[in-house]
């Protein structure tokens, strides 16, 4: 199937998720360091608490602690209590990470049982297949994960547990997925139908300062800020992609890709930008109403409809995807069932 945007980096431990080598793989964030800081005591301040060890939950012969659970809920709490959110939505996100923790114990029972604990060299490959994909080395990767505050052991540790996971579903749950035909013929049509029979499709990228608003930039201003990123750009000083990750003000994080997109639905003001540009050429400041713009042409081609043949393999691992997830909530529903599972105290309730 052919790609309509670039992927963002996924090295950070936040996700990788996909199918490599029939091994389906999930969400780092399932993992969490464990830390003594301990439980919230509820005060008169909701950003000051008495904290203090205890445990959160009984799950078979395991248990887990409140540190646990604070120490997965604390980056999404504190932004909540910088929102002002109420204690009973704070207690929803410690509620919420709890569970993922509970199924986490639930899990490495079952990786334990069957053996299924994750191999050095498993690791070795999954940080290299990371770095790979991301233009970086091991080592570069690993220094950028410290940069973010996490240990190399504490990122192995996640790896393993996602490497583990992805060993139980495939044989805990694996075998109850199949993807028919007919499944298959409707993803596509859903997804292919309305396409264009022909013309041609351009790859773009595009930089934008936005005008007015709360800011109030003029478009002399914004205009300013768009020529001194094209002469960035032109003196080979930087990328686009650099520039663009640092300049637009529309998803950043996508450094200002825009994927292939068909001519029929270019922008007027686009499609008159870049009629006379050759594959590489910059457009000159483009001012329109919303802001100042700037788009690079990448590359043109003819389009060519996708295939019901071309899109399948994807359309499969999509379907393979979400029908495993499925079944793997309706696993682990069940294991839940099969096994004590006590919470205390404020998690009780």
């Amino acid at each position: 199937m052919r790609p309509t945007t670039a992927t963002g980096s996924n090295w950070l431990p936040i996700g990788y998720r996909g199918i490599r080598d029939g091994v389906v793989t999930g969400v780092f964030a399932r993992a969490a360091a464990t830390a003594l800081v301990a439980l919230a005591a509820a005060s008169t301040a909701p950003a000051a608490e008495t904290l203090v060890e205890g445990i959160a939950a009984q799950v078979g012969n395991d248990i887990v602690l409140v540190s646990e659970v604070m120490e997965i809920a604390k980056p999404v709490e504190d932004r909540m209590r910088e929102a002002g959110a109420p204690p009973e939505e704070i207690q929803k996100v410690r509620n919420e990470a709890l569970e993922r923790l509970i199924e986490g114990k639930l899990l490495s029972s079952v990786v334990e049982r069957l053996e299924l604990a994750a191999e050095r060299e498993e690791v070795d490959s999954a940080v290299a297949a990371i770095a790979e994909d991301n233009g970086l080395s091991t080592e570069e990767l690993y220094k950028s994960i410290q940069s973010h505050g996490l240990t190399v052991d504490e990122y192995r540790k996640k790896i393993a547990g996602e490497i583990e996971r992805s060993k139980v579903v495939n044989s805990m749950v694996r075998s109850r997925v199949e993807v028919s035909q007919e499944e298959l013929q409707k993803l596509y049509d859903e997804r292919f139908s309305k396409q264009p029979s022909g013309g041609e499709e351009v790859y773009l990228r595009h930089i934008v300062v936005r005008t007015g608003g709360p800011s109030e930039i003029s478009n002399e201003v914004a205009c300013a800020r768009i020529s001194e990123a094209r002469a960035e750009i032109v003196s080979g000083a930087s990328e686009f992609q650099v520039v663009a990750r640092q300049v637009t003000e529309m998803n950043p994080e996508r450094e200002g890709d825009l994927g292939w997109i068909h001519d029929s639905e270019l922008a007027s003001w686009m499609e008159d930008a870049i009629t006379n540009l050759q594959p590489g050429g910059l457009t000159p400041p483009i001012e329109m109403s919303f802001g100042c713009n700037l788009l690079q042409l990448v590359d043109r081609r003819p389009f060519k409809p996708v295939s019901f043949e071309e899109a399948q393999p994807q359309l499969r691992n999509l379907l393979f995807q979400q029908k495993t997830e499925i079944e793997y909530v309706k696993w682990i529903d069940v294991l839940r069932k099969q096994t004590h599972i006590e919470r205390k105290g404020s998690f009780g309730g």
